[in-house]
């Protein structure tokens, strides 16, 4: 069977962090394991509170699992600190995960940061370069750039500069554009490739953004290319967000099982 690993904190809520990547990964045949790197207090309302693992911890949650199960892909979610954003980085060279999808978390659905100012720098400057695929939304890509995508080739434009940063692939997300459909951006450093999928006009999108990276390394654990991944997982992600079990008053979780 094949496996994949999150390194990414824990949603009490269960509709975002490892709790949703755990599901999705499940939902695609593939075991999942995890690495916690935050504790968070939160709902579909809001985070009230979160807690940082310690770096030795996060180290060793993913040296326990890369040495006795494996990963055959690796997905990250929030890491709230440079010191955790620097271990995974070198955790990741040191365990040769080269299959690893960078989600780069700073903001929750909610509105509240997950994440602190010297992290950023870290992201640009240690974890990037050995990131396989790169999936920020576009506030994230904004962040991450210093640019503001307006347009497509302001888009176009971010991904240039992430991948000159080291990652092998980034595929910006388009949900966070004024648009009746959603188009994500792929950029390999070569090709520009745009996946088109229509819009679900829903507030149960609660962890989208983490949804979208654990099902694109469940596909990479799988052995697939990422232009052939990404359109499944729109249609995954759809489809979650059309059967959500309508919980919560805020941003309501998605249904990751609703095609098993």
């Amino acid at each position: 069977m094949r496996t994949a690993l999150t390194i990414a904190g824990s949603d009490s809520g269960g509709g975002a962090g490892i709790q949703a990547d755990l599901k999705t990964f499940a939902a695609h045949g593939v075991y999942g394991a995890s690495a916690i790197t935050a504790v968070t207090a939160q709902n579909t309302v809001g985070v009230s509170t979160w807690t940082a693992m310690s770096i030795d911890l996060v180290v060793a949650q993913i040296e326990a699992v890369v040495a006795d199960i494996g990963a055959d892909a690796v997905k990250t979610g929030m890491l709230p600190s440079a010191g955790i954003v620097t271990a995974v980085a070198e955790a990741a060279k040191r365990f040769s995960l080269n299959r690893l999808v960078v989600d780069p978390v700073m903001i929750a659905k909610s509105g509240d940061r997950l994440i602190d100012t010297d992290a950023i720098e870290a992201f640009r400057s240690v974890l990037i370069p050995v990131t396989f695929l790169l999936t920020p939304n576009i506030p994230e890509a904004e962040a991450l750039t210093g640019l503001r995508i307006q347009d497509a080739e302001s888009r176009r434009e971010a991904a240039r500069r992430l991948v000159s940063l080291g990652a092998s692939a980034v595929a910006i997300k388009g949900g966070h554009l004024p648009s009746s459909d959603i188009v994500d951006l792929l950029y390999d450093g070569t090709r520009f490739l745009e996946f088109t999928a229509e819009r679900v006009a829903s507030q149960n999108t609660h962890g989208t953004g983490c949804t979208f990276a654990a099902a694109m390394a469940a596909h990479l654990a799988l052995g697939h290319e990422l232009e052939d991944a990404i359109p499944e997982v729109q249609r995954y992600i759809a489809g979650a967000i059309r059967n959500a079990p309508m919980l919560g008053r805020g941003h309501g979780p998605m249904d990751h099982f609703w095609q098993t």
